[in-house]
């Protein structure tokens, strides 16, 4: 027996255990990995066991685990000339890998490898055998590796599809719920903090005024957050020793969408089961399910800080918040966005004033006092006059549902229906003249497939405006917007907060010549056509 040696094998116990492994399961467990060891080398003199290695939940497809890493070492500096484990599925399960290891690593650097259940001993007089099985026993760990890997990511989607949260960790604002680990609830103290931040977001606050003011109310980061509710969360973004929120952070909240209640899942992907990388996948992969959880922040309320963002309202410098109307008014003339001026009169005061950005235009301007009489009168009309349709409208004067915008999808609905037909039928003619001998293979081949792309486009434009009809039809609330005009019925004056909620653009022409188009006025037209509609057919009868 080769094992019989003069001096002591220095060994390596090594113990490795992983999820796809199954954690629960008691044969494979690190205790009784490390029995079996401690068994094998009170069996069999010579070997001395000098360190145990144990990577616990790390995979066997990598080898950039972090005791593997430290016994390699080991090994280069002589401290270990032999390694122990219960079988080669603990090793790795990588078969290139392993028998990278086995067949030419140890081997050059001298190093004893022992695998007790599979009989393997690099030192046994029969080891020329067995060095034919062994590339077939990491082959088929390999297989098993891959085919967890596929039935574990088979029940990931299957749990992305049904609304199911599956990530280690609650996203900051939430909380797992303690019976239902797929499930979020409601963190207050956190949620607190993300409506906190919306708000600022919408009463005008730069990202630079929110991280200055959030850091000063010494609240804690989301990792620090986490790390205090989670003993056992591990991350190797930590912030340093005094960690603060910066604009990311702030960002990052702003455009999460799960705020709102619906499931966003498999944003990223893992390249294969035997790299532990991970690539963005496109969108229209997404898991995207509507309603899984309740609500921190109302769609209204999200989708209209989505709307400020996409807009040219940089706070200055010197301001902690932009001014109110600042990514909502634009030059009639060029369409360019006019901005905040200062001049000082003779007299020493100063004057506010708007210009057109665009050095190319025409120096027309209106002064900052004019445009806010002008906007605050224009506004208070729209809110009386819409205050009034919800009246009409709570005291059942609106007969029958409308469901507004529904209309001018319905438009679009109709033209991708022709549109869609249309290249049907244009295949479907394309294969007549084909076989009528009126073209030839090449020329069919060609068009066909630029037709059926052409039909294949519209259908799914089709299915996403008919899923977007559907979302509207099942809409409790007809007009959740009218809450933002109710809330503003008896305000005077005119604040940041009022002039995003209620005003899409203020156009200027001049100083005599302002328009204004406010939010969801295609809505408020419908009303009032179907009101009107009523009326008459109310007279007629």
């Amino acid at each position: 027996m080769r094992n019989e040696v003069s001096v002591p094998s220095k060994a390596a116990a090594y113990l490795r255990l992983s999820r796809e492994d199954g954690d629960k399961m008691e044969s494979d467990s690190i205790r009784t990995q490390r029995d079996m060891i401690q068994n094998y080398v009170r069996e069999h003199s010579g070997i001395e066991i000098v360190d145990t290695y144990i990577d616990d939940g790390y995979s066997g497809t990598t080898y950039d685990r972090p005791a593997f890493q430290r016994m390699m070492q080991d090994v280069e500096d002589r401290k270990v000339n032999c390694i122990i484990v219960k079988d080669l599925s603990r090793f790795g399960r990588n078969y290139i890998e392993t028998g990278r290891y086995l067949e030419k690593i140890f081997p050059v650097i001298g190093v004893r490898f022992i695998a007790i259940n599979d009989h393997y001993d690099t030192n046994d007089e029969h080891y020329d055998t067995d060095k034919i099985i062994i590339p077939f026993k990491n082959l088929i760990n390999d297989a098993y590796c891959r085919d967890i890997s596929i039935k574990i990511r088979s029940a990931k989607e299957s749990k992305r599809k049904n609304g199911q949260y599956i990530a280690a960790f609650a996203p900051y604002g939430y909380k797992k719920d303690p019976n239902d680990i797929n499930k979020l609830l409601i963190d207050e103290p956190a949620a607190e903090i993300v409506r906190m931040i919306f708000n600022w977001k919408i009463d005008g606050y730069g990202i630079s005024a929110m991280t200055r003011m959030i850091n000063e109310m010494k609240i804690d980061t989301p990792m620090q957050y986490k790390l205090k509710q989670n003993p056992n969360f591990r991350s190797g973004f930590r912030g340093g020793r005094n960690p603060k929120w910066d604009a990311i952070m702030i960002q990052r909240i702003l455009k999460n969408e799960i705020y709102t209640g619906t499931m966003i899942q498999g944003r990223t992907e893992k390249i294969n089961y035997k790299i532990n990388r991970f690539r963005l996948t496109d969108p229209s992969e997404w898991a995207r399910v509507e309603g899984t959880h309740e609500a921190i922040i109302p769609r209204d309320m999200f989708d209209l800080t989505k709307d400020i963002m996409s807009r040219d309202s940089r706070t200055p410098s010197y301001e902690e918040k932009v001014y109110p109307f600042s990514g909502y008014i634009k030059c009639g003339d060029c369409g360019g966005s006019m901005k905040r001026r200062i001049a000082t009169k003779p007299n020493g005061k100063k004057y506010f004033y708007y210009v057109c950005n665009n050095s190319g235009c025409g120096m027309h301007e209106i002064s900052e006092k004019k445009l806010i009489d002008a906007v605050t009168a224009a506004v208070r009309t729209q809110i009386s006059m819409v205050n009034d349709l919800a009246s009409l409208i709570n005291n059942g004067q609106l007969k029958g549902q409308i469901y507004p915008g529904l209309k001018p999808l319905e438009t679009q609905i109709a033209a991708a229906e022709k549109e869609a037909g249309r290249y049907r039928d244009l295949v479907s003619r394309l294969y007549i003249d084909y076989q009528e001998n009126n073209i030839e293979l090449e020329e069919y081949t060609e068009m066909n497939q630029r037709f059926s792309q052409k039909a294949k486009e519209y259908e799914t434009v089709l299915k996403d405006l008919n899923e977007k009809k559907q979302k509207i039809l099942s809409s409790g609330n007809q007009f959740p917007w009218l809450e933002r005009y109710i809330r503003y019925k008896d305000e005077k004056d005119l604040d940041r907060r009022m002039v995003v909620s209620l005003i899409d653009l203020i156009t200027v022409y001049d100083k005599d010549h302002i328009e204004i188009r406010f939010q969801h006025e295609d809505e408020i037209r419908e009303i009032i056509d179907h009101l009107t509609n009523n009326d008459q057919e109310t007279l007629q009868s």
